[in-house]
């Protein structure tokens, strides 16, 4: 064997479809999740009908194929011309009029200049009644006003609308009024086990990397991560990872090693920029990473100081960043012997229950 065999030449590549790494992408075949599916489906079976589906709440942490599921089913309504589907996701959609001009565009609706938020509803309700709906409202928790959901409540007559959160306490947040009109069902997407995670992170492989290019205990390092983490998408970073270690140093193989690389990552990925949080949230992770380590009465403490804000609202703050692998929440005991929480910053490691 030759001194340079085992690399590779410059025209060569690990990777077949590196796309298909992207958590967002969409599979022909979501694995694990096809009793979730149907029972979405069955709520938008009644609009065949010309009757209104039912409406549900979508929650589980992040990471288990709550978003990649829905869109799944909606992009196999395409085929049906009597029904419209439309996907709002409320990181920026986060109030009636951004959802508007995002309904709008789906629609391909295009005289929207100076439109007030009423009239373009207006429109969007002459377009969509001719036919039923079907809307998923992704990040819901991120919502910073409920008029939107109010507009399509009461000018869309026959519709389903689905609300997908990591937190399923946003619900108890919702006005009174607005749940009893939504009457919810709800749908728990639990975290996968150690074989489905495998199953998942292997179909991805397959579709991502040139054949046989894995050791299998690389492979393997890599799902007991993500089993660990419980979140795909770290798994798919992985992956990745892992993979652009091993081109970068020429290697035609993807070792243990270079999975230990990508692992020292970790600790800088994040599932969710924090610029995309808040500006208050961000205030809040810096006082983390300057006190990590620190228990939360500690940090509410520091942090209340320069924030009217009360212990309730704060945990819900915590919360966030926790369940968006930000800060890591550890249930521990006071040295008055009560129950508290350590708070560390971005550790990676796996949560525990909060």
């Amino acid at each position: 064997m030759g001194l340079f065999d085992e690399m590779l030449k410059d025209s060569e590549s690990l990777f077949l479809n590196p796309e298909q790494l992207d958590f967002d992408f969409q599979p022909k075949l979501i694995l694990y999740r096809e009793n979730e599916q149907k029972y979405i489906a069955s709520c938008i079976k009644p609009l065949f009908q010309n009757r209104n589906g039912k409406n549900l709440l979508v929650y589980g942490s992040p990471g288990v194929g709550k978003t990649v599921s829905l869109k799944h089913v909606i992009n196999e309504l395409e085929e049906y011309d009597n029904i419209s589907s439309i996907y709002l996701n409320c990181w920026k959609k986060d109030t009636a009029h951004k959802m508007a001009l995002e309904i709008c565009e789906q629609l391909n609706y295009k005289w929207i200049h100076n439109k007030t938020t009423d009239e373009l509803f207006k429109e969007i309700k002459n377009i969509l009644n001719k036919k039923t709906a079907v809307f998923v409202i992704d990040e819901a928790d991120k919502l910073t006003e409920m008029n939107g959901v109010y507009y399509i409540l009461e000018d869309i007559y026959k519709k389903t609308i689905f609300f997908i959160t990591n937190n399923k306490d946003w619900l108890i947040s919702l006005d009174e009024r607005l749940k009893s009109r939504l009457i919810l069902e709800e749908i728990e997407f639990k975290p996968y086990n150690l074989e489905q995670t495998k199953g998942i992170l292997k179909q991805r492989l397959d579709y991502a990397f040139v054949g046989n290019v894995w050791e299998n205990a690389a492979f393997n390092k890599i799902v007991e991560k993500t089993f660990e983490l419980k979140d795909i998408r770290l798994g798919l970073f992985l992956l990745r990872e892992a993979g652009n270690i091993a081109e970068n140093s020429s290697s035609k193989k993807i070792n243990i090693n270079h999975v230990e690389d990508a692992m020292k990552k970790l600790d800088e990925y994040k599932t969710k920029n924090p610029e995309e949080f808040e500006e208050d949230l961000n205030i809040l992770l810096e006082l983390i990473k300057l006190n990590s380590g620190k228990t939360i009465i500690d940090i509410y403490d520091l942090y209340k100081k320069d924030n009217e804000i009360s212990y309730r609202t704060f945990k819900r703050k915590i919360s966030k960043l926790s369940d968006n692998k930000l800060i890591n929440v550890k249930n521990t005991v006071s040295e008055k012997g009560g129950k508290t929480f350590i708070i560390n910053y971005s550790s990676m490691k796996k949560l525990d229950e909060f």
